[in-house]
């Protein structure tokens, strides 16, 4: 498992392309018959992939977390991006369709993740975070997710935030999550940008076409940077830094965060035109 850590936002305004990339992009999590996970020095997350196509895949533990298996000491929650499948927990088995989210708690044991075509294939996309207490496994469908609808066509950032895993939804230890689609014409992520000073975030770009770009902005307001993203990429994003961003078509984007407040408003805005 690939470790990420933390940088200083003195040290950022320094880094070149490359290593904004090496620092901050996840690349190759979605890989056929495979569980690639990354794990970060940003509040203890880990972000990863679970691609079962011919075979099923059983969440393993890693010699990183020093623990008898990988929910022990931690939570997940769980986004299914593509084609329909299940994930079966200490013997229960749910069925999770495309942006379909399962929640589960820190003491689970097994984790066993399946699709029911290998012609369109489930894409299961993972956030962890270290857990103290025991919450109920729980499998949360778009429609029951508390949406928010923010901004507006004539900025080109009218969306639609689905919140699964917050404290009016699945209730978790420090885990946020959730999904923000686009209204047609509209292309720009959370713009107005803000800061949260008590947690990290990461975004999962994903249903961005083919030969299209993510452009994402992150760094302090001040000293902005942007890097390229391609579909199916993930990016981290420090408490420091605004996390923002745009495309060249309309895409959607998994956002989770881990620190230490789970209130979801918990934010400070950052007005456009102060931004550098």
């Amino acid at each position: 498992m690939k470790v990420l850590h933390q940088v200083h936002p003195e040290d950022f305004v320094n880094y070149t392309t490359q290593q904004i990339r090496d620092k901050f992009l996840l690349e190759n999590l979605v890989a056929p018959d495979k569980i690639e996970c990354v794990y970060t020095h940003y509040d203890r997350m880990i972000v990863g992939a679970a691609t079962p196509v011919t075979t099923t895949l059983k969440l393993e533990t890693y010699d990183n977390l020093k623990a008898d298996y990988f929910l022990e000491r931690r939570e997940i929650g769980i986004i299914n991006i593509a084609g329909n499948g299940t994930i079966t927990v200490d013997g229960e088995t749910f069925d999770l369709e495309k942006k379909d989210c399962l929640y589960i708690g820190k003491g689970k044991q097994e984790v066993i993740f399946a699709s029911k075509d290998a012609a369109d294939p489930a894409k299961y996309i993972l956030f962890s975070c270290p857990a103290h207490m025991e919450y109920p496994t729980r499998l949360m469908k778009p429609s029951e997710a508390l949406p928010a609808e923010l901004g507006s066509l004539e900025n080109n950032n009218h969306r639609v935030i689905n919140k699964y895993i917050h404290l009016d939804g699945i209730r978790s230890c420090q885990l946020v999550l959730g999904v923000t689609s686009f209204k047609a014409g509209s292309i720009w992520n959370t713009m107005p940008p803000h800061l949260h000073d008590r947690r990290m975030e990461s975004y999962f770009y994903f249903d961005l076409p083919e030969n299209q770009r993510i452009i994402h902005f992150m760094g302090q307001p001040h000293e902005t940077r942007h890097i390229f993203l391609n579909n199916e990429q993930a990016i981290l994003s420090p408490s420091w830094s605004i996390h923002s961003g745009t495309a060249t078509a309309n895409y959607s984007f998994i956002w989770a965060m881990a620190g230490e407040n789970l209130v979801f408003t918990d934010m400070d805005p950052v007005p456009t035109t102060e931004l550098q």
